[in-house]
């Protein structure tokens, strides 16, 4: 769904005064792994907690509030996106090993930080979020997982904030989660979360973490312009196998491909349009519906207007 778009001058002067920073027009492509999309209404970026939440108890409802991440996942629209973006800096990028082999970690943190950080503290059952792309705020918001683990399998509790800017503490049980999905309130913007692991040899996880990396550099076309997984895997099927049955590997939409290594990954070549990777994923969406009767469903995220 569109959100109406207000004026810059009209927006920046409705919104409360922080700490922060407040950037009109905001370019949102360099802040995506796909490299397109058009700019950010109005960017703010918190020093802490509590601007944010001074921001968000500020602002007035009727402007719409998002939050994003390191953009690994996500894919912004050529007509940019209207109201505010949020984007979590340096002061939500901890991450630390705590007693009772537990981890704690801001939502701007890396995933594959926080794995490292309870490698280094011989904190096993992390291992796998060195295989996801992205921060922690990502994981938390759609039970982000990999080789056989998900989020919800060692989350304990997270913290958010809502759009009245007060602080809520949810467990496991509160995120609902299910594969891919976050059943917790789309308006909540999440800070910190707190995870369990087990005891473990250091070397033996190290191992573990670099058995994974190898797999996604042999696997995954990584080292382009890509995001993420582009749709979840169906109920008894996997994405890309139901792609390439339908002759997806390698098809091309403008500047965009479905990669020859990996073909639920989508690329841009270099001079793509995110209408052109958007387009090209709904026409494998349509090929892989005619051929099995399978509809995939996204797992990027898209926001943002079409021009």
């Amino acid at each position: 769904m569109m959100t109406a778009r207000v004026s810059s001058a009209s927006l920046i002067e409705r919104l409360p005064a922080v700490r922060g920073e407040l950037i009109e027009g905001a370019a949102m492509a360099p802040l995506t792994w796909f490299r397109v999309g058009g700019p950010a209404e109005v960017l703010f970026r918190p020093v802490d907690a509590d601007d944010l939440a001074a921001f968000l108890a500020g602002t007035p409802a009727d402007i719409p509030v998002m939050v994003v991440g390191v953009g690994s996942n996500l894919l912004v629209r050529d007509g940019g996106v209207a109201g505010v973006v949020i984007r979590l800096g340096k002061a939500f990028m901890f991450s630390e090993a705590l007693d009772g082999f537990r981890v704690r970690a801001g939502t701007a943190a890396l995933d594959v930080a926080v794995a490292r950080t309870a490698q280094e503290a011989g904190i096993a059952g992390l291992e796998f979020y060195r295989g996801i792309p992205g921060s922690i705020g990502g994981a938390l918001r759609m039970n982000g997982g990999a080789y056989e683990r998900e989020t919800k399998d060692v989350l304990i509790e997270a913290v958010a904030y809502d759009r009245q800017g007060k602080r809520h503490v949810l467990s496991n049980t509160d995120m609902r989660y299910t594969y891919r999905h976050c059943g917790a309130s789309e308006e909540l913007i999440f800070v910190e979360a707190l995870y369990q692991g087990h005891a473990g040899d250091k070397v033996e996880i190290l191992a573990r973490m670099d058995e994974i990396t190898a797999k996604r550099e042999a696997s995954q076309p990584i080292r382009t312009r890509t995001g993420g997984s582009t749709f979840k895997n169906p109920e008894g099927h996997k994405s890309w196998q139901l792609i390439d049955a339908a002759g997806g590997r390698g098809l091309r939409r403008g500047g965009a491909q479905v990669s020859e290594l990996h073909c639920n990954f989508l690329i841009n070549t270099g001079d793509a349009s995110a209408t052109d990777i958007e387009d090209l994923g709904e026409e494998v969406r349509a090929r892989v519906k005619a051929k099995s009767g399978v509809t995939l469903d996204w797992e990027i995220k898209r926001i943002g207007e079409r021009p």
